[in-house]
């Protein structure tokens, strides 16, 4: 599977069902492997928008990946830099930079699949944990990483 020319890959009914469990779950304060639910203000409506995430820590910082490419959700991002990660009744504010380096992404995708590979493994078609940092940093501008700073 490679991202369209949209740079975003839309997901299936089984992502789709998978990620709204996650949500859910999320609203009512239960987290699967760190996830949360990202709220992030609509780039032209100025709407909360939400959608599951999971967060990364890396090196003492926290990250945001984009496993399915430059989403909705990677533009509001992009738009607003900044957003909340809320698990129940928490609200945590933060602000985003986004990563650009594909070097200084390296550490943080081959971690991201350490971690998730079995979630979203079929959005890093040729890649894993174990591959190269060329590889990685080869493939690294289909997917956004954000760096965020709780506030």
């Amino acid at each position: 599977m490679t991202a369209p020319a949209s740079g975003h890959v839309r997901p299936g009914r089984t992502a789709t069902a998978f990620n709204s469990t996650v949500a859910w779950l999320a609203r009512r304060g239960i987290s699967l492997y760190g996830s949360r639910e990202l709220a992030v203000r609509g780039r032209t409506s100025g709407e909360w928008r939400t959608v599951p995430v999971n967060v990364l820590t890396v090196g003492g910082a926290d990250h945001l990946v984009a496993a399915r490419g430059v989403t909705q959700w990677v533009r509001n991002m992009r738009a607003a830099g900044a957003g909340e990660l809320r698990l129940g009744r928490t609200v945590e504010p933060f602000t985003a930079t986004e990563i650009t380096d594909p070097d200084a992404k390296v550490p943080v995708l081959r971690a991201y699949l350490r971690t998730w590979a079995w979630e979203v493994g079929a959005f890093f078609p040729g890649l894993s944990a174990d591959s190269s940092d060329d590889e990685l940093a080869a493939a690294a501008g289909r997917y956004p990483v954000f760096a965020i700073r709780r506030l």
